[in-house]
């Protein structure tokens, strides 16, 4: 071993959704959204002149930040962005998670907090869900060090009350919970109004799922002033130009176009309880989906075999070999064209393997 190699610090680093090379794919493994930003983005962005491209960006991100205070009604000294939901996690991770208690997450769950704990030497204990997939307020009233979960949750796209989350918040006025909501505007309730009731409160969301903008990169957080303040001073004490010029503008523009951010969200929310028919007509089941995608088993073929199956025939999905989800695939909601093109498929697999 060479000597340097001692000081290194190593992590089993997280593995994201394959990003397929090759042409004719259905790509329904990494949750993205099937439709283009709004018209006003793709404006914005040839808008962008390469005087203000050779400047830095605006450090303190004021435009975005202006413009998400204004769409969610809270204080700019409220909001926090990032370069996608994972800085801002990992801003987080990085200004609350530095007691001696472990931090609480689910055992089935986003798997970069794991990373992120094992990274910063964070002491962590993740919590089993239970055999339902759900997760119990209870289990989250114990000494901690923090307090993160999804909701709904990944990879089971099951969601959790806003009363569920109170209580969590409730129970643990010492340490800071995280609302991890990256795929709450399919329909369900944000925990955001809880904030101005429970300072130990952070909400985060990404333009990355529901805005189609998972190029551009840009997530956030809403929280109390004070918590907004000590990620800041975080962040600008290793990189205070996070985001770029580029991503600020587009991420302004995609909130402007409230009319169009509604209209897919009907239509992937329209797509997606079909999808729930047409799979459970060809034996799949799983949880009640409450993202852009479905968690699901077949009562006959093994997952891994149908993942396979479908790759062959370039359509990716997502398969954990992971206890107790190693029989499940996660499939992003697509196109209607999109998930023809997977039943279709599906239909001939599941004939070869009667």
């Amino acid at each position: 071993m060479k000597q340097w190699m001692k000081n290194v610090r190593e992590v089993e680093p997280y593995v994201p959704g394959e990003q397929p090379q090759v042409r004719d794919v259905t790509k329904l493994n990494t949750n993205e959204n099937p439709y283009p930003p709004a018209p006003g983005v793709l404006a914005a962005i040839s808008a962008v002149d390469e005087d203000r491209l050779r400047r830095y960006p605006d450090p303190d991100c004021r435009g975005l930040i202006r413009a998400l205070a204004d769409y969610y009604h809270v204080g700019e000294d409220q909001v926090f962005v990032g370069v996608g939901s994972d800085d801002v996690l990992a801003t987080a991770f990085m200004t609350f998670f530095n007691g001696n208690d472990p931090i609480l997450f689910p055992d089935i769950s986003y798997a970069f907090y794991e990373v992120w704990a094992e990274m910063m030497r964070i002491p962590f204990r993740k919590i089993l869900l239970g055999e339902d997939f759900r997760l119990k307020a209870e289990d989250y009233v114990q000494p901690n060090g923090g307090i993160v979960f999804p909701n709904p949750n990944a990879p089971t796209s099951i969601l959790e009350p806003v009363s569920f989350v109170e209580k969590i918040a409730a129970a643990n006025p010492g340490s800071v919970v995280i609302a991890d909501e990256a795929y709450i505007d399919f329909g369900g309730e944000s925990a955001l109004p809880l904030i101005q009731k429970y300072d130990n409160l952070l909400v985060t969301q990404t333009f990355s799922k529901s805005r189609a903008l998972a190029g551009m990169r840009i997530g956030f957080a809403i929280g109390d002033p004070a918590l907004i303040s000590a990620m800041m001073a975080v962040r600008n004490s290793y990189n205070s130009y996070t985001m770029n010029q580029t991503a600020l503008d587009a991420g302004i523009a995609a909130i402007e176009d409230d009319e169009y951010f509604r209209g897919r969200l009907a239509d992937i929310m329209d797509t997606r309880a079909d999808a729930v028919k047409r799979l459970g007509a060809l034996g799949f089941s799983g949880p009640d989906p409450m993202a852009n995608f479905l968690f699901v088993q077949h009562e006959s073929v093994p997952a891994v075999k149908i993942f396979e199956a479908l790759r062959a025939r370039h359509i990716y999905v997502r398969y954990f070999a992971k206890p107790r989800i190693d029989n499940y695939l996660r499939i992003t909601i697509g196109t209607p064209a999109q998930m023809e093109r997977l039943y279709t498929a599906l239909e001939e697999i599941l004939k070869e393997n009667r």
